[in-house]
């Protein structure tokens, strides 16, 4: 047989003059005993609260009705049911609905029971010789309070995990710059997409080496979450470290596809990458680019786009890729603009996105702005042309490079 849903009563005012309650939430009785049942409704008939209440015989009855109920929910458990006995009955109301405030209904010798419902997830305990209205209405709007700050109190830990989760991998995502000097200048930024708490696999890191070279890279492992961010770093610091060993920078291609294809926890998942050499002469620049987007040349206030050769992604064909360099002049004061695709995917439309030309229009705005000021105000327009659309759903990550001049 199943729940049986009893109207509340509005009886006016309640015990010691008290008005009615608007408890905004279901009560649920999981009482198999008609008498014990009879009681309870009566009581909640004559408290001073406004809800309806719904009998459950079993718990299974209880747990398909939680299920599906959409508003919250104070559990009245009996826990001598047919289909369950003692603290099992609390154990796994908690465990299959744990938004539910529960309050367990217990016999004059069970208080010690009682007292172990709470430790193990209940927020109280009633005994049935000793109930009344007052305390009975009263037990189940503590139980609703309790739940909620619960609730409340779970998801301050669960933000200040992922802060510190998020700082941790911002750390070994976005390390800081290894420069010897100050000739040559890094501007950064990293902005979460909303799809996602935890930043994902997009990656950047640049390194001078002892001839005076500058190595960069950028990248963007597919997917969201803490697997693609864990990849994400073992390939950044993969790259650092054939950086620092001398590899070349079509061997670094090559390396980081091997390492990805090692340690991805999917087949499916692939990295795009573009990585760059900066000779000390400073009139070139040498980039290698694996399936990730093209990029912007400052040149003063002139901003154009620039699409060098590009190979494969990383992991779509292991083994079949092949990646070439392309050796792209520089004049004093050219500075290259690298990003992720999160920058110009968003929505800005019902069926339109930013896209590349959207995004080399955008900059050509900015063009005057230093750096930072630059890389900030592409961000903040993407988002801003996105948001009605629901904003920004991927990661961003924008790295401008450039020698600085006179120095």
């Amino acid at each position: 047989m199943g729940p049986t849903g009893i109207p509340g009563q509005q009886t006016g005012p309640g015990p010691a003059g008290s008005s009615v309650w608007d408890l905004d939430a279901a009560i649920l009785l999981v009482e198999d005993d008609s008498g014990d049942a009879l009681l309870v409704e009566e009581m909640l008939a004559d408290s001073e609260l406004d809800s309806t209440l719904t009998r459950c015989k079993t718990l299974a009855e209880a747990r398909r009705f939680l299920s599906d109920c959409p508003t919250p929910v104070c559990v009245l458990l009996d826990l001598h049911l047919p289909d369950v006995n003692g603290l099992d009955a609390v154990r796994q109301l908690v465990q299959s609905s744990p938004d539910a405030a529960v309050v367990v209904l217990t016999g004059l010798a069970e208080t010690e029971t009682g007292l172990s419902a709470v430790a193990h997830g209940a927020q109280d305990y009633l005994i049935k010789g000793r109930i009344d209205p007052e305390v009975l209405s009263r037990a189940i709007r503590y139980a609703l309070q309790r739940k909620n700050a619960e609730r409340a109190a779970s998801a301050i830990r669960t933000s200040r995990l992922i802060a510190q989760e998020n700082a941790r991998l911002e750390r070994a995502l976005l390390p800081i710059p290894v420069l010897h000097d100050d000739g040559f200048a890094v501007a950064a930024r990293y902005e979460a997409g909303r799809a996602h708490g935890l930043l994902s696999g997009d990656f950047y890191d640049v390194v001078q080496t002892a001839d005076g070279a500058v190595h960069a890279v950028i990248g963007d492992v597919s997917g969201h979450g803490a697997a693609e961010a864990a990849l994400g770093v073992c390939l950044r610091v993969a790259w650092r470290t054939a950086v620092l060993t001398g590899v070349s920078q079509l061997q670094k291609i090559r390396l980081l596809e091997e390492i990805l294809v090692a340690e991805r926890s999917d087949p499916h998942v692939f990295a795009t990458v573009t990585t760059l050499v900066f000779p000390p002469e400073r009139d070139r620049v040498r980039i290698a680019r694996a399936g990730h987007p093209g990029m912007l040349l400052r040149r003063g206030t002139d901003v154009s786009w620039v699409e060098p050769d590009t190979g494969m992604a990383l992991g779509l064909l292991p083994g079949a890729g092949h990646w070439t360099l392309t050796e792209l002049d520089l004049c004093p004061e050219s500075e290259l603009v690298l990003f992720t695709d999160g920058l110009f995917e968003g929505r800005t439309g019902p069926r339109t996105r930013l896209g590349e030309d959207g995004l080399l229009e955008m900059a050509r705005r900015h063009g005057s702005l230093e750096p930072r000021a630059f890389i900030d105000a592409l961000i903040a327009e993407a988002t801003e042309s996105a948001s009605p659309y629901g904003g920004l759903a991927d990661d961003v990550a924008v790295l401008q490079l450039g020698w600085r001049t006179g120095i």
